[in-house]
């Protein structure tokens, strides 16, 4: 039978890999970067833009879809790809992150979680069962297990049980997810940032069998550093021949320090985010376009970028569209950013084909810690 879900390593360089995920819908290529669209949507940008920025793959939201419009109201609509206008891959976080984020609402056993919406107050339960349903009737390409994902910092104890009840709902979550072709299930590792943990995390996952593997747990607070120090033994623990996904990174400089130590996919809300609050990612750095200085600059944000808002705009235009609250700059600025961490990905992808990843590292970092442009 023809594999529906493959990975196939074009390239390595260091730990940095490059390669091509086969799914039913597409090939995504790696390394690879998902824009978040959280509630069947990348706001302020239309599917079609999203694409044309580069994307192989969205991630969809477990925890927000379920209570609205609701799993089941998707599934009879045609499933999320339909509903959202978007025949490419879709990745789904499993809500377990986003209920654990809401300590305060929720309450944690041996089963799941049981929860307040945040929207309503109305009661909910999340199982690993539960989670696998809701994801299946969404229709999403690559599915990720239920695991709880504790606040960092935490005491060993605290990780170590978290870990592993997450290892048992990962067992679960596989006997739940069944057969189903064309789909993928990926495993989450968890551990904190403890080498044994992680290490024993790592072993219960390749004993269950999943289709790919996430670093999880991290980006939650411990900083650049002691997240690169749990990178660079992390990855090394799980499969070489399956995708590795760092969940919820990140800024440019963590998402190229995770390719140079192993990862091939990562998603944030980070681009669409700060499209919306004003600040642009660049070659040269953030820029703030709330800022004054750009009043009456005609220059692009970058004279090299080929996106709309560069082809088109000026830096004082932009200025002046978010200083009067206008969408359009929600939705200029979120482009720009989208069309800024694929190209960043395509550079990534190139340098590691040619064996220069090193160069491009170091050339990515000069040019950043140079600053913006000069001011006129």
């Amino acid at each position: 039978m023809e594999k529906t879900f493959s990975f196939e390593k074009l390239g390595q360089d260091g730990k940095a890999r490059t390669g091509v995920i086969h799914t039913t819908r597409g090939d995504i290529r790696t390394p690879a970067f998902m824009p978040v669209g959280t509630a069947a949507t990348v706001k302020a940008m239309m599917p079609e833009s999203v694409a044309a920025t580069g994307a192989d793959i969205l991630l969809g939201n477990t925890y927000h879809l379920m209570l609205r419009p609701t799993a089941e109201r998707i599934d009879r609509l045609g499933g999320l790809h339909k509903f959202m206008n978007w025949d490419k891959p879709i990745l789904t976080d499993s809500g377990g992150f986003q209920v654990m984020s809401l300590s305060d609402l929720r309450k944690l056993t041996e089963k799941g979680v049981t929860f307040k919406s945040h929207i309503d107050g109305s009661r909910h339960e999340l199982t690993p069962e539960r989670s696998m349903e809701i994801q299946r009737l969404l229709g999403s390409d690559i599915v990720m297990c239920f695991d709880e994902c504790p606040a960092l910092p935490a005491d060993r104890d605290a990780i170590a049980k978290s870990m592993r009840l997450s290892m048992r709902w990962a067992d679960r979550s596989r006997e739940a997810f069944g057969d189903r072709p064309g789909h993928a299930l990926f495993g989450i590792q968890q551990g904190g940032l403890e080498q044994d943990f992680r290490q024993e995390s790592a072993e219960a996952l390749r004993n269950i069998g999943f289709d790919g593997y996430a670093v999880g747990g991290l980006a939650v607070g411990e900083g650049q550093e002691a997240m690169f120090g749990c990178l660079d033994f992390a990855p090394d623990m799980l499969p070489e021949d399956k995708p590795r996904y760092l969940m919820g990174v990140g800024k440019p400089d963590d998402i190229v320090g995770a390719v140079a130590r192993g990862i091939d996919m990562m998603d944030c809300v980070l681009p669409s985010r700060s499209g919306r609050t004003g600040q642009a990612f660049t070659r040269h750095g953030v820029v703030n376009i709330k800022n004054v200085r750009h009043k009456d600059d005609p220059r692009p944000l970058d004279e090299n970028c080929t996106c709309p808002a560069c082809s088109n705009y000026s830096r004082a235009y932009l200025h002046h569209v978010y200083r009067s609250q206008e969408m359009i700059s929600g939705m200029l600025l979120t482009w720009h950013n989208l069309h800024y961490f694929q190209e960043l990905m395509q550079g990534m992808r190139d340098a590691i084909a040619a064996g220069r990843f090193e160069a491009f590292q170091k050339t990515f970092h000069e040019t950043r810690a140079n600053g913006d442009i000069e001011r006129l």
